[in-house]
């Protein structure tokens, strides 16, 4: 058997129905893109940890990172094709492969930085920002007055990004995020398919009073309501874009959230325990990383977090404590 033809196996009988759909579309990209094109055609019991360090050399020449995936992929191919006797799983040629170094990149935003965050936001909310327009265009001169360029943000994108920002959520899970996964008696969202599972996030009021605050809308289910019935919004990239440039914030990512969240956690000694449970960590492991930053019950830090990103979006404008 090919590694080509063990793929297609591994995809259709174990990736596809176990993995997560981003990450069942990501093992096959990098199968289909970088691995098969050099090795498919070989047969799986004949590749040798020679040709797996060539592949993993030709691919780094411009994609480190991606090198290094794909060697996990390709490991984990064999590992399945080990237990199904095809091949020695002791013989599994990525085993023990010198990766490529991975930088990693935590950014965290400063007070003054949240506080021309919030301004923006608000700003994108009521007046909304100026839009740029391309003079180049020959129907840029039927454009409307620079004073009146504005695009004002809509209020599910609004909330999407207030609720990031407010909950240490990653992406998809806000997204995605249904009413039947809001429970705000109990200050709580219940995601039923997080990236690490079933987990449940603390909500501090301050997420709450925006989640209150978002229109519901008859034909979805979604909190954060997308352009098309019955879906949710896909992304944020064109507003967060606008509401980055507006704020001076050209090198925050929106993942930078979930990192500014956990360290305002870990600043305020809340315990790494506790970091990792708003965070939704499936592994102790992965919190330890917020350790060289610098119990209570989750819901008052919620609030602690709350009211410190809270206060600086509104530039210490009004008291926001919440006992």
């Amino acid at each position: 058997m090919t590694l080509r033809e063990a793929a297609a196996l591994y995809l259709e009988r174990h990736v596809d129905p176990k993995k997560k759909v981003r990450t069942a579309a990501e093992y096959r990209r990098l199968l289909e893109q970088d691995i098969l094109p050099k090795l498919g055609g070989k047969r799986l019991v004949d590749i040798q940890r020679a040709n797996v360090i060539s592949l993993h050399l030709d691919i780094s020449k411009e994609k480190p990172v991606t090198a290094n995936r794909a060697m996990a992929v390709l490991s984990a191919l064999w590992g399945w094709a080990a237990k199904l006797e095809m091949v020695s799983a002791a013989e599994n040629p990525v085993r023990g492969l010198d990766k490529n170094r991975e930088q990693g990149r935590e950014r965290f935003l400063t007070d003054e930085e949240f506080e021309r965050l919030g301004t923006a936001i608000h700003e994108a909310e009521t007046i909304g920002l100026p839009m740029e327009i391309d003079a180049e265009n020959p129907k840029s001169k039927h454009a409307p007055k620079p004073e009146t360029r504005r695009a004002p943000l809509d209020p599910f994108a609004a909330a999407a990004i207030r609720l990031l920002i407010l909950t240490g959520a990653r992406l998809r899970e806000v997204l995605h995020l249904r009413w039947s996964d809001v429970d705000l008696g109990r200050s709580l969202l219940f995601l039923p398919d997080s990236k690490t599972g079933k987990k449940a996030v603390p909500l501090s009021t301050h997420a709450i009073k925006v989640i209150k605050a978002v229109p519901r809308i008859a034909d979805t289910e979604y909190v954060i309501a997308g352009g098309k019935a019955g879906r949710p919004r896909s992304d944020l990239k064109r507003p967060w874009a606008a509401i980055r440039k507006a704020a001076k914030l050209q090198d925050v990512r929106i993942h930078d959230w979930r990192h500014s969240f956990a360290s305002i956690a870990v600043g305020e000694n809340m315990g790494l325990p506790v970091v990792g449970k708003l965070l939704g960590h499936a592994n102790q492991a992965t919190t330890q990383r917020y350790a060289h930053l610098d119990s209570n019950p989750l819901k008052k830090a919620a609030d602690v977090i709350g009211n410190r990103i809270e206060s600086a979006m509104s530039g210490g404008k009004e008291d926001l404590k919440v006992d």
